[in-house]
Protein backbone atom coordinates (compact mmCIF):
# COMPACT_ATOMS: atom_id res chain seq x y z
CA UNK A 1 0.00 0.00 0.00
CA UNK A 2 1.60 3.43 -0.59
CA UNK A 3 2.56 5.48 1.90
CA UNK A 4 -0.13 8.46 3.33
CA UNK A 5 0.62 11.37 4.10
CA UNK A 6 -1.67 14.34 5.86
CA UNK A 7 -1.82 18.10 4.50
CA UNK A 8 0.64 19.38 6.87
CA UNK A 9 3.32 16.68 6.42
CA UNK A 10 3.43 16.95 3.11
CA UNK A 11 3.31 20.16 1.89
CA UNK A 12 6.33 20.73 4.69
CA UNK A 13 7.72 17.91 2.79
CA UNK A 14 7.52 19.84 -0.67
CA UNK A 15 8.27 23.22 0.95
CA UNK A 16 4.67 24.82 -0.39
CA UNK A 17 1.62 25.75 2.03
CA UNK A 18 -1.11 23.81 3.23
CA UNK A 19 -3.09 26.27 1.34
CA UNK A 20 -1.30 25.40 -2.09
CA UNK A 21 -2.13 21.71 -1.49
CA UNK A 22 -5.95 22.32 -0.96
CA UNK A 23 -6.23 24.46 -3.26
CA UNK A 24 -4.56 21.42 -5.98
CA UNK A 25 -6.77 19.36 -4.57
CA UNK A 26 -9.66 21.29 -5.15
CA UNK A 27 -8.87 21.84 -8.67
CA UNK A 28 -8.25 17.98 -9.62
CA UNK A 29 -4.42 18.59 -9.57
CA UNK A 30 -3.92 16.10 -6.66
CA UNK A 31 -5.52 12.97 -5.42
CA UNK A 32 -6.40 12.80 -1.96
CA UNK A 33 -7.59 10.14 0.07
CA UNK A 34 -9.61 11.44 3.57
CA UNK A 35 -7.55 14.36 3.56
CA UNK A 36 -4.12 12.51 3.27
CA UNK A 37 -2.02 12.49 0.21
CA UNK A 38 0.44 9.55 -1.43
CA UNK A 39 4.05 9.56 -1.62
CA UNK A 40 3.86 8.83 -5.20
CA UNK A 41 0.88 11.52 -5.98
CA UNK A 42 3.05 14.13 -4.35
CA UNK A 43 6.15 13.21 -6.47
CA UNK A 44 3.73 13.55 -9.39
CA UNK A 45 2.33 16.76 -8.89
CA UNK A 46 5.42 18.28 -7.68
CA UNK A 47 8.29 16.50 -9.81
CA UNK A 48 10.87 18.78 -8.74
CA UNK A 49 10.94 18.78 -5.40
CA UNK A 50 13.04 15.93 -5.03
CA UNK A 51 16.07 17.70 -7.44
CA UNK A 52 16.09 20.54 -4.90
CA UNK A 53 19.53 20.35 -3.08
CA UNK A 54 18.73 22.18 0.30
CA UNK A 55 16.33 20.16 2.83
CA UNK A 56 12.33 21.00 3.10
CA UNK A 57 13.17 21.42 6.65
CA UNK A 58 16.02 24.35 5.82
CA UNK A 59 13.70 26.34 3.66
CA UNK A 60 10.57 26.47 6.05
CA UNK A 61 12.45 27.33 8.73
CA UNK A 62 14.64 29.92 7.31
CA UNK A 63 11.99 31.28 5.93
CA UNK A 64 9.84 31.52 9.12
CA UNK A 65 12.49 32.87 11.24
CA UNK A 66 13.84 35.71 8.71
CA UNK A 67 9.73 36.86 8.05
CA UNK A 68 9.63 37.46 11.32
CA UNK A 69 11.90 39.23 12.01
CA UNK A 70 12.55 37.22 15.24
CA UNK A 71 15.84 35.49 16.46
CA UNK A 72 17.77 33.36 14.18
CA UNK A 73 17.37 30.05 15.95
CA UNK A 74 20.28 27.43 15.04
CA UNK A 75 18.07 24.07 14.09
CA UNK A 76 19.40 21.42 16.81
CA UNK A 77 18.71 17.89 16.90
CA UNK A 78 16.84 16.39 19.62
CA UNK A 79 18.66 14.94 22.76
CA UNK A 80 20.41 11.63 22.54
CA UNK A 81 17.38 9.92 24.53
CA UNK A 82 14.73 11.47 21.27
CA UNK A 83 16.81 10.99 18.69
CA UNK A 84 17.55 7.15 20.09
CA UNK A 85 13.92 6.49 20.55
CA UNK A 86 13.04 8.12 17.30
CA UNK A 87 15.90 5.94 15.00
CA UNK A 88 14.41 2.77 17.24
CA UNK A 89 11.17 3.23 15.65
CA UNK A 90 12.36 4.09 11.97
CA UNK A 91 14.67 1.07 12.24
CA UNK A 92 11.58 -1.10 13.21
CA UNK A 93 9.74 0.54 10.17
CA UNK A 94 12.69 -0.39 8.13
CA UNK A 95 12.47 -4.34 9.30
CA UNK A 96 9.07 -4.69 8.92
CA UNK A 97 9.19 -3.14 5.43
CA UNK A 98 12.16 -4.89 4.40
CA UNK A 99 10.27 -7.96 5.58
CA UNK A 100 6.96 -7.11 3.55
CA UNK A 101 9.21 -6.72 0.38
CA UNK A 102 10.97 -9.80 0.51
CA UNK A 103 7.61 -11.52 0.97
CA UNK A 104 6.39 -10.26 -1.81
CA UNK A 105 9.40 -10.43 -3.70
CA UNK A 106 8.97 -14.34 -3.35
CA UNK A 107 5.63 -14.36 -4.22
CA UNK A 108 6.16 -12.99 -7.32
CA UNK A 109 8.74 -15.09 -8.24
CA UNK A 110 6.32 -18.09 -7.34
CA UNK A 111 3.80 -16.58 -9.46
CA UNK A 112 6.79 -16.06 -12.49
CA UNK A 113 7.90 -19.82 -12.11
CA UNK A 114 4.19 -20.67 -11.87
CA UNK A 115 3.44 -18.77 -15.32
CA UNK A 116 6.82 -20.30 -17.38
CA UNK A 117 5.54 -23.69 -16.00
CA UNK A 118 1.70 -23.00 -17.29
CA UNK A 119 3.12 -21.27 -20.52
CA UNK A 120 5.26 -24.63 -21.55
CA UNK A 121 1.89 -26.25 -21.51
CA UNK A 122 -0.32 -26.68 -24.57
CA UNK A 123 -3.73 -25.01 -25.35
CA UNK A 124 -5.39 -21.26 -23.94
CA UNK A 125 -3.14 -21.78 -20.54
CA UNK A 126 -0.42 -20.71 -22.57
CA UNK A 127 -1.73 -18.18 -23.73
CA UNK A 128 -2.95 -16.40 -20.85
CA UNK A 129 0.59 -17.47 -19.19
CA UNK A 130 2.26 -15.51 -21.47
CA UNK A 131 -0.16 -12.72 -21.59
CA UNK A 132 0.35 -12.40 -17.68
CA UNK A 133 4.20 -13.23 -17.79
CA UNK A 134 4.57 -10.04 -20.09
CA UNK A 135 2.06 -7.80 -18.38
CA UNK A 136 3.88 -8.56 -14.78
CA UNK A 137 7.36 -7.75 -17.13
CA UNK A 138 6.49 -4.04 -18.05
CA UNK A 139 4.99 -3.61 -14.71
CA UNK A 140 8.18 -4.01 -12.94
CA UNK A 141 10.26 -2.01 -15.59
CA UNK A 142 7.81 0.50 -15.56
CA UNK A 143 7.39 1.49 -11.92
CA UNK A 144 11.50 1.03 -11.26
CA UNK A 145 12.35 4.16 -12.67
CA UNK A 146 9.10 5.70 -10.77
CA UNK A 147 10.31 4.56 -7.39
CA UNK A 148 13.95 5.76 -8.33
CA UNK A 149 12.98 9.13 -8.93
CA UNK A 150 10.80 9.44 -5.85
CA UNK A 151 13.39 8.31 -3.69
CA UNK A 152 14.77 11.49 -2.77
CA UNK A 153 10.85 12.55 -1.20
CA UNK A 154 10.97 9.44 0.92
CA UNK A 155 14.32 10.26 2.42
CA UNK A 156 13.31 13.75 3.41
CA UNK A 157 10.24 12.40 5.00
CA UNK A 158 12.54 9.14 7.04
CA UNK A 159 15.11 12.78 7.41
CA UNK A 160 12.02 14.64 8.67
CA UNK A 161 10.78 12.22 11.00
CA UNK A 162 14.29 11.73 13.00
CA UNK A 163 14.84 15.58 13.54
CA UNK A 164 11.13 16.25 14.47
CA UNK A 165 7.41 14.75 15.26
CA UNK A 166 4.24 15.52 14.75
CA UNK A 167 1.53 16.54 16.99
CA UNK A 168 -2.20 16.39 16.70
CA UNK A 169 -4.78 17.85 19.26
CA UNK A 170 -8.00 16.39 19.62
CA UNK A 171 -10.73 17.54 19.44
CA UNK A 172 -9.59 20.89 17.53
CA UNK A 173 -7.72 18.27 15.25
CA UNK A 174 -4.89 21.34 14.55
CA UNK A 175 -1.78 19.51 14.35
CA UNK A 176 1.65 21.03 14.53
CA UNK A 177 5.74 19.86 14.45
CA UNK A 178 7.80 19.54 17.56
CA UNK A 179 11.64 20.48 16.70
CA UNK A 180 14.87 20.26 18.42
CA UNK A 181 15.00 20.62 21.79
CA UNK A 182 11.60 22.26 21.81
CA UNK A 183 8.73 21.57 24.63
CA UNK A 184 5.54 20.75 22.84
CA UNK A 185 3.97 24.18 24.46
CA UNK A 186 6.89 25.91 22.63
CA UNK A 187 6.63 24.19 19.55
CA UNK A 188 2.49 24.39 19.23
CA UNK A 189 2.96 28.40 20.04
CA UNK A 190 5.97 28.91 17.49
CA UNK A 191 3.00 27.25 15.57
CA UNK A 192 0.35 29.42 16.52
CA UNK A 193 -1.59 27.17 18.48
CA UNK A 194 -2.73 28.31 21.47
CA UNK A 195 -2.89 25.61 23.80
CA UNK A 196 -4.11 26.57 27.13
CA UNK A 197 -1.46 27.41 29.66
CA UNK A 198 -0.03 29.68 32.38
CA UNK A 199 2.90 30.42 33.34
CA UNK A 200 4.68 28.09 30.81
CA UNK A 201 7.49 27.40 33.60
CA UNK A 202 6.25 24.41 35.07
CA UNK A 203 4.23 26.18 38.30
CA UNK A 204 0.95 26.29 37.42
CA UNK A 205 -0.44 22.88 35.76
CA UNK A 206 -2.41 24.88 33.24
CA UNK A 207 -0.66 23.27 30.12
CA UNK A 208 -1.38 19.84 30.88
CA UNK A 209 -2.77 17.38 28.26
CA UNK A 210 -3.77 13.45 28.29
CA UNK A 211 -1.37 11.41 25.96
CA UNK A 212 -3.78 9.32 24.23
CA UNK A 213 -0.92 7.84 21.72
CA UNK A 214 3.14 8.37 21.13
CA UNK A 215 5.95 8.75 23.51
CA UNK A 216 6.76 11.82 25.66
CA UNK A 217 9.81 12.70 27.67
CA UNK A 218 10.29 15.53 30.19
CA UNK A 219 12.85 17.55 29.01
CA UNK A 220 12.64 20.68 31.67
CA UNK A 221 11.69 20.30 35.23
CA UNK A 222 8.79 21.65 37.17
CA UNK A 223 7.22 22.10 40.44
CA UNK A 224 4.07 21.25 39.92
CA UNK A 225 2.70 18.09 41.10
CA UNK A 226 0.59 15.89 38.89
CA UNK A 227 -2.00 14.27 40.93
CA UNK A 228 -1.67 10.43 40.98
CA UNK A 229 -5.14 9.98 39.06
CA UNK A 230 -4.35 12.13 36.06
CA UNK A 231 -0.83 10.47 35.80
CA UNK A 232 -2.22 6.97 35.48
CA UNK A 233 -4.63 8.61 32.69
CA UNK A 234 -1.66 9.53 30.56
CA UNK A 235 -1.62 13.23 31.43
CA UNK A 236 1.94 15.68 30.91
CA UNK A 237 2.96 18.94 31.34
CA UNK A 238 3.32 20.46 28.13
CA UNK A 239 5.38 23.41 29.13
CA UNK A 240 8.01 20.62 30.54
CA UNK A 241 7.88 17.82 27.94
CA UNK A 242 8.68 16.72 24.55
CA UNK A 243 7.77 14.66 21.90
CA UNK A 244 9.80 11.44 21.52
CA UNK A 245 7.32 10.38 18.64
CA UNK A 246 4.22 11.24 16.82
CA UNK A 247 1.52 12.28 19.38
CA UNK A 248 -2.11 12.64 19.89
CA UNK A 249 -3.32 14.40 22.79
CA UNK A 250 -6.71 15.57 23.77
CA UNK A 251 -6.15 19.08 25.39
CA UNK A 252 -8.01 22.44 24.90
CA UNK A 253 -7.04 24.69 22.67
CA UNK A 254 -8.58 28.40 21.99
CA UNK A 255 -10.72 28.66 19.02
CA UNK A 256 -12.34 32.07 19.84
CA UNK A 257 -11.55 35.11 22.21
CA UNK A 258 -14.71 33.99 24.45
CA UNK A 259 -12.13 30.92 25.42
CA UNK A 260 -9.62 33.60 26.76
CA UNK A 261 -9.64 34.46 30.13
CA UNK A 262 -9.29 38.46 31.29
CA UNK A 263 -6.13 38.83 32.81
CA UNK A 264 -3.99 41.31 34.99
CA UNK A 265 0.07 40.99 35.54
CA UNK A 266 2.45 43.54 35.75
CA UNK A 267 5.99 43.46 32.75
CA UNK A 268 8.71 45.25 32.61
CA UNK A 269 9.89 47.78 29.41
CA UNK A 270 12.92 45.46 28.14
CA UNK A 271 13.48 47.98 25.12
CA UNK A 272 12.30 51.48 23.65
CA UNK A 273 12.55 51.84 19.64
CA UNK A 274 11.43 55.05 17.71
CA UNK A 275 11.88 54.43 13.97
CA UNK A 276 10.69 57.68 12.96
CA UNK A 277 9.70 61.11 15.27
CA UNK A 278 5.87 59.94 15.06
CA UNK A 279 5.64 56.68 16.14
CA UNK A 280 7.19 54.28 19.24
CA UNK A 281 7.36 50.76 19.54
CA UNK A 282 7.25 49.78 23.11
CA UNK A 283 8.80 45.88 23.37
CA UNK A 284 7.83 44.63 26.95
CA UNK A 285 8.58 41.59 28.72
CA UNK A 286 6.01 39.50 31.27
CA UNK A 287 7.58 37.40 34.60
CA UNK A 288 8.50 33.79 33.62
CA UNK A 289 5.85 32.74 35.71
CA UNK A 290 2.88 34.74 34.65
CA UNK A 291 2.28 35.08 30.55
CA UNK A 292 -0.56 36.32 28.97
CA UNK A 293 -2.55 34.22 26.67
CA UNK A 294 -4.22 36.28 23.90
CA UNK A 295 -5.10 35.62 20.42
CA UNK A 296 -3.12 37.15 17.32
CA UNK A 297 -4.90 40.76 16.91
CA UNK A 298 -6.58 41.16 19.93
CA UNK A 299 -5.83 44.30 22.16
CA UNK A 300 -4.15 45.25 26.31
CA UNK A 301 -4.60 47.76 28.29
CA UNK A 302 -1.24 49.18 29.58
CA UNK A 303 -1.04 51.30 32.53
CA UNK A 304 2.00 53.58 32.97
CA UNK A 305 3.06 55.62 35.53
CA UNK A 306 0.59 54.29 38.14
CA UNK A 307 -2.23 55.59 35.99
CA UNK A 308 -1.95 56.55 32.98
CA UNK A 309 -3.92 54.10 30.66
CA UNK A 310 -4.54 53.29 27.12
CA UNK A 311 -6.04 50.50 25.51
CA UNK A 312 -3.86 49.48 22.71
CA UNK A 313 -3.42 46.59 19.67
CA UNK A 314 -0.72 43.82 20.72
CA UNK A 315 1.87 43.92 18.23
CA UNK A 316 3.71 40.82 18.93
CA UNK A 317 2.38 37.35 17.72
CA UNK A 318 1.48 34.76 20.44
CA UNK A 319 3.89 32.85 19.29
CA UNK A 320 6.63 35.27 20.33
CA UNK A 321 5.70 33.33 24.69
CA UNK A 322 6.94 36.31 26.74
CA UNK A 323 7.52 38.97 24.60
CA UNK A 324 4.75 41.27 23.76
CA UNK A 325 4.67 44.76 21.21
CA UNK A 326 2.67 47.59 21.37
CA UNK A 327 3.03 50.94 18.50
CA UNK A 328 2.72 54.39 19.94
CA UNK A 329 1.78 57.04 18.04
CA UNK A 330 2.83 60.87 18.86
CA UNK A 331 -0.38 62.29 19.75
CA UNK A 332 0.46 65.75 21.60
CA UNK A 333 -1.69 66.53 24.57
CA UNK A 334 -2.52 63.06 25.00
CA UNK A 335 -0.64 62.19 28.23
CA UNK A 336 -0.15 58.45 27.62
CA UNK A 337 1.39 59.55 24.16
CA UNK A 338 3.40 62.36 26.10
CA UNK A 339 4.51 60.15 28.92
CA UNK A 340 5.60 57.13 25.89
CA UNK A 341 7.68 59.66 24.10
CA UNK A 342 8.94 61.73 26.91
CA UNK A 343 9.55 59.99 30.08
CA UNK A 344 9.11 55.85 29.71
CA UNK A 345 12.31 54.23 29.69
CA UNK A 346 13.88 50.43 29.53
CA UNK A 347 13.52 48.47 32.92
CA UNK A 348 10.09 50.68 33.68
CA UNK A 349 7.29 48.55 35.34
CA UNK A 350 3.87 48.32 32.97
CA UNK A 351 0.77 47.05 33.90
CA UNK A 352 -1.00 44.76 31.43
CA UNK A 353 -4.96 43.93 31.65
CA UNK A 354 -6.23 41.97 28.79
CA UNK A 355 -6.69 40.85 26.12
CA UNK A 356 -10.04 42.45 25.03
CA UNK A 357 -11.37 42.48 21.06
CA UNK A 358 -12.58 40.20 18.07
CA UNK A 359 -10.22 41.48 15.16
CA UNK A 360 -8.87 37.53 15.22
CA UNK A 361 -8.03 35.31 12.81
CA UNK A 362 -9.91 33.01 10.98
CA UNK A 363 -7.62 30.25 11.30
CA UNK A 364 -10.39 27.50 9.98
CA UNK A 365 -9.88 29.31 6.42
CA UNK A 366 -7.22 28.62 3.60
CA UNK A 367 -8.51 31.74 1.25
CA UNK A 368 -6.17 33.98 0.21
CA UNK A 369 -5.51 36.89 2.73
CA UNK A 370 -5.28 40.66 2.21
CA UNK A 371 -4.21 42.92 4.73
CA UNK A 372 -4.79 46.40 4.61
CA UNK A 373 -3.11 48.60 7.54
CA UNK A 374 -3.36 52.14 7.74
CA UNK A 375 -0.62 54.15 9.53
CA UNK A 376 -0.37 52.37 12.78
CA UNK A 377 -3.07 50.15 11.95
CA UNK A 378 -0.01 47.87 10.86
CA UNK A 379 0.15 46.62 14.79
CA UNK A 380 -2.61 44.39 14.93
CA UNK A 381 -1.86 43.60 11.38
CA UNK A 382 1.70 42.48 12.27
CA UNK A 383 0.36 40.31 14.54
CA UNK A 384 -2.38 38.65 12.73
CA UNK A 385 0.13 38.13 9.56
CA UNK A 386 3.19 36.55 11.52
CA UNK A 387 0.33 34.65 13.05
CA UNK A 388 -1.21 33.44 9.74
CA UNK A 389 2.12 32.52 8.54
CA UNK A 390 2.81 30.46 11.43
CA UNK A 391 -0.09 28.56 10.65
CA UNK A 392 0.77 28.34 6.57
CA UNK A 393 -2.35 27.56 5.64
CA UNK A 394 -2.77 30.88 3.46
CA UNK A 395 -2.62 30.33 -0.23
CA UNK A 396 -1.14 33.62 -0.38
CA UNK A 397 -0.43 36.84 1.79
CA UNK A 398 -1.51 40.63 0.45
CA UNK A 399 -0.43 43.60 2.78
CA UNK A 400 -1.28 46.88 1.92
CA UNK A 401 -0.26 49.38 4.29
CA UNK A 402 -1.41 53.16 3.50
CA UNK A 403 0.62 56.69 5.16
CA UNK A 404 0.35 59.83 4.30
CA UNK A 405 4.00 60.02 4.09
CA UNK A 406 7.12 57.89 4.35
CA UNK A 407 7.69 57.97 7.92
CA UNK A 408 4.24 56.62 7.70
CA UNK A 409 5.24 53.36 7.28
CA UNK A 410 7.87 53.17 9.96
CA UNK A 411 9.02 49.84 9.51
CA UNK A 412 9.13 49.20 5.62
CA UNK A 413 12.39 46.69 6.57
CA UNK A 414 10.25 44.18 7.90
CA UNK A 415 7.32 44.68 5.21
CA UNK A 416 10.21 43.92 2.44
CA UNK A 417 11.97 41.52 4.58
CA UNK A 418 8.52 38.95 4.24
CA UNK A 419 7.97 39.98 0.61
CA UNK A 420 11.46 38.65 -0.09
CA UNK A 421 11.68 35.69 1.96
CA UNK A 422 7.71 34.43 1.19
CA UNK A 423 6.81 33.38 -2.38
CA UNK A 424 3.12 33.90 -1.71
CA UNK A 425 3.41 37.04 0.12
CA UNK A 426 3.15 40.54 -2.01
CA UNK A 427 3.82 44.06 -0.38
CA UNK A 428 2.52 47.27 -1.39
CA UNK A 429 3.08 50.63 0.40
CA UNK A 430 0.79 53.15 -0.46
CA UNK A 431 1.53 57.44 0.27
CA UNK A 432 -1.84 59.37 0.00
CA UNK A 433 -0.54 62.45 1.38
CA UNK A 434 -2.83 64.86 3.59
CA UNK A 435 -4.63 63.31 7.15
CA UNK A 436 -5.96 60.08 7.62
CA UNK A 437 -7.39 61.54 11.15
CA UNK A 438 -9.20 64.39 8.22
CA UNK A 439 -13.38 64.40 7.51
CA UNK A 440 -15.30 61.75 6.68
CA UNK A 441 -15.52 63.05 2.94
CA UNK A 442 -11.30 62.97 2.84
CA UNK A 443 -11.66 59.33 3.95
CA UNK A 444 -13.83 58.55 1.29
CA UNK A 445 -11.38 60.20 -1.48
CA UNK A 446 -8.58 58.29 0.03
CA UNK A 447 -10.71 54.77 -0.01
CA UNK A 448 -12.14 55.40 -3.63
CA UNK A 449 -9.36 56.74 -5.21
CA UNK A 450 -6.40 55.93 -4.26
CA UNK A 451 -6.79 52.44 -2.33
CA UNK A 452 -9.87 50.96 -4.70
CA UNK A 453 -7.73 50.98 -8.23
CA UNK A 454 -4.95 49.07 -6.50
CA UNK A 455 -7.54 46.66 -4.89
CA UNK A 456 -9.57 46.14 -7.84
CA UNK A 457 -6.20 44.98 -9.24
CA UNK A 458 -5.73 41.89 -7.30
CA UNK A 459 -7.12 39.40 -9.38
CA UNK A 460 -7.94 37.02 -5.30
CA UNK A 461 -10.14 39.79 -4.22
CA UNK A 462 -13.02 38.05 -4.30
CA UNK A 463 -11.95 34.85 -3.38
CA UNK A 464 -10.17 36.19 -0.27
CA UNK A 465 -10.37 37.16 3.17
CA UNK A 466 -9.67 40.91 4.22
CA UNK A 467 -8.41 42.45 7.26
CA UNK A 468 -8.13 46.09 8.03
CA UNK A 469 -7.16 48.27 10.77
CA UNK A 470 -6.71 51.93 11.26
CA UNK A 471 -8.48 55.42 12.23
CA UNK A 472 -12.52 54.67 12.38
CA UNK A 473 -13.09 57.08 9.80
CA UNK A 474 -11.09 55.26 7.12
CA UNK A 475 -11.56 51.66 7.40
CA UNK A 476 -15.37 52.82 7.97
CA UNK A 477 -14.56 54.08 4.17
CA UNK A 478 -12.61 51.05 3.47
CA UNK A 479 -15.59 48.83 4.23
CA UNK A 480 -18.13 50.18 2.14
CA UNK A 481 -15.59 50.49 -0.94
CA UNK A 482 -15.00 46.91 -0.58
CA UNK A 483 -18.61 45.98 -0.50
CA UNK A 484 -19.46 48.34 -3.68
CA UNK A 485 -16.24 46.29 -5.41
CA UNK A 486 -18.32 42.69 -4.44
CA UNK A 487 -16.43 41.53 -1.10
CA UNK A 488 -19.10 39.48 0.62
CA UNK A 489 -19.95 41.38 4.47
CA UNK A 490 -18.58 38.01 6.03
CA UNK A 491 -15.01 38.09 4.78
CA UNK A 492 -14.38 41.72 5.86
CA UNK A 493 -12.73 41.89 9.25
CA UNK A 494 -12.37 44.93 10.70
CA UNK A 495 -9.97 46.94 13.38
CA UNK A 496 -10.92 50.63 14.50
CA UNK A 497 -8.69 53.13 16.02
CA UNK A 498 -11.02 55.60 18.45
Amino acid sequence: MAKLLNLHRAARLVGVTRGALQKKIQDGELDAFDGMVSLDELHRAYPDAALEDNTVLEQVEQIKESAFGRRIMEHTLPDKEVLAARLHDLSKELVQTKTLLKHTQDMLSGISAMLDVWGKQPGERALAAATLQDWLHAQRMQTQPAADSASALMIRDSFLRVISAQVKVLPSGVDFFVEGNDTILEAALRAGIPLAYGCSSGSCGTCKARVLSGEVKQVRSHEYVMPSAQQALGYALMCSCTAVSDLVLEASVAQSPQDLPLQQLNGEVRAMDQPTDEVAVIHIKTPLRDRLRFLAGQRAVLTLGGSLAMEMPIASCPCEDRHLEFHVRRLPGNHFSDYVFNQLKAGDSVSIRGPGGDFVLDTHSSRPIIFIAFWTGFAPVKSLMEHAMALDQADSIHLLWIATNESGLYLPGLARAWADALDNFTYTPILVGGDLDATASRQENVALNQVGPVLASIATLLQSDIYIAGPSLIVSAMRKLLQDLGVQETRIFADYEG
